[in-house]
């Protein structure tokens, strides 16, 4: 970047519960496509809309996004949500980053099926004025646009769409092949699957119903 260009920032929020190629490769695709300096990792800290979720402590969280992210310069783990008391919501964490990083424009990174649903969160013209909404296919994330500028006023010129591989990976199910004993070798960085088998994470009666 040049000049008076603003510094680009995207922001991948998510519980990280483990992180995984999937995570990866849409903010590097990100990263490029929309010229990001960097990318931060916002684990969250209390999602209000998982009540009840079994999430993992936040200390192996956190510990596994750093080991997943190690090798790359340009992405970075940030504490936001994780120090300070919840419920957490994006709108929020925006505005904090905000004061953080006053020159910045943020690209939120998010799915096609979080897109269909961005109605329903805390805010989401608070959101839109505060990021552009960077969007990436997901199977069965039927987005419709119409229907959501209706329901979100400007919304429409706030969404760009990313041309990332649709890995078709999902937390949960990582977290059902290690409680079953199945591989997640190709599926998360080696340094993640070490951390998860070093803390036991996801086996039944320790962390995971």
């Amino acid at each position: 970047m040049t000049g008076g260009d603003p510094l680009r920032l995207g922001i991948l929020g998510g519980t990280f519960d483990p992180p995984h190629y999937g995570h990866l490769a849409l903010a590097e695709t990100a990263r490029v496509q929309l010229g990001l300096a960097r990318v931060l990792f916002v684990p969250a800290g209390d999602p209000p809309h998982k009540p009840g979720y079994p999430l993992s402590p936040a200390v192996h969280r956190a510990a596994m996004v750093k080991a997943a992210i190690a090798d790359h310069p340009a992405f970075v783990l940030s504490r936001v949500d994780l120090d300070r008391p919840g419920p957490h919501y994006t709108v929020d964490m925006l505005a904090l980053l905000g004061k953080m990083f006053p020159e910045a424009e943020f690209y939120f990174l998010m799915g096609s099926d979080s897109l269909a649903e961005f109605p329903t969160w805390r805010d989401p013209v608070g959101i839109i004025r505060q990021a552009v909404l960077a969007v990436m296919e997901r199977p069965g994330g039927n987005a419709d646009l119409d229907r959501l500028e209706r329901e979100v006023p400007g919304i429409r010129e706030r969404v760009v769409w990313l041309d990332a591989p649709r890995l078709d990976l999902s937390a949960t199910d990582l977290r059902r092949r290690v409680r079953e004993g199945l591989p997640v070798r190709y599926l998360v960085p080696p340094a993640v699957e070490a951390y998860i088998r070093e803390h036991r994470l996801y086996l039944r009666g320790n962390g995971d119903a």
